[in-house]
């Protein structure tokens, strides 16, 4: 019966992490705005369907993309090639952004909203174009990123300083960038950052940290998202400029 212990106690922190949101939304609905909730049918079936699917995607985290991110990162570490490591940091990085589903529907709602606005032609393919040059962007950055996280993690500079840099420059690009790609190219330093990226990524940094002698995996195998949240703003910001 331990499996079932396992998945009760996997559906039970669901439930638990949901509980608030539900709270929120059902004190505004019924109580601010005093409005009956509609298709309350349906609504239990959805709440019922992201609790399955929560718990499920937490378990297949434990089961897949975590242990595997750490044996890989075991593995480059023994084998000692500094290029292949690399590699696949970048590899690994441009991948996973690129088939992230937020990330999709926001270059998509980018290159409508761009061809309302007149700053791209109102067509299907020139719409698509928009969309895939930000995607490809984006991953982009994001593949940089993970090479100069991984790059810290074998050098030890220190990441506030780093990060700090970072932003800095951030700040600077904004002042020469076009107004209508700031607010995109901020929002997707967030929206890189999603359910396929952050797994996998994480356990690269740790793994790495827990196979290089002197690195301490909590103080030098996390940050690597942090970097993954900065450079995405930047590379759409000149991705702007340039276009």
């Amino acid at each position: 019966m331990a499996w079932l212990r396992s998945v009760l106690r996997l559906l039970s922190g669901s439930i638990r992490d949901l509980a608030s949101v539900v709270v929120v939304i059902a004190f505004f609905q019924l109580l601010v705005l005093r409005q009956p909730l509609p298709e309350p049918g349906s609504i239990l079936v959805g709440l019922v369907l992201v609790v399955l699917g929560l718990a499920l995607f937490v378990r297949g985290l434990d089961l897949g993309p975590f242990p595997l991110g750490e044996s890989m990162a075991h593995a480059f570490a023994r084998r000692g090639s500094l290029g292949w490591l690399l590699a696949f940091a970048f590899s690994l990085g441009f991948a996973t952004t690129a088939a992230e589903p937020a990330l999709i529907l926001i270059a998509a709602e980018a290159g409508e909203v761009a061809a309302q606005a007149g700053s791209i032609a109102d067509t299907e393919a020139a719409r698509d174009r928009y969309a895939l040059g930000l995607r490809l962007t984006v991953a982009l950055a994001v593949g940089v990123a993970i090479v100069v996280g991984v790059w810290r993690i074998l050098t030890g500079w220190p990441i506030h300083l780093m990060i700090a840099g970072g932003y800095v420059l951030v700040v600077i690009v904004t002042a020469f960038a076009p107004d209508e790609i700031i607010g995109i190219a901020y929002d997707s330093g967030g929206i890189t950052t999603s359910t396929i990226t952050v797994p996998l990524v994480t356990a690269l940094g740790v793994g790495l940290a827990s196979s290089i002698e002197g690195r301490n995996p909590v103080s030098d195998g996390f940050g690597l998202i942090a970097f993954a949240s900065l450079t995405p703003m930047l590379f759409v910001m000149l991705y702007g400029i340039l276009t």
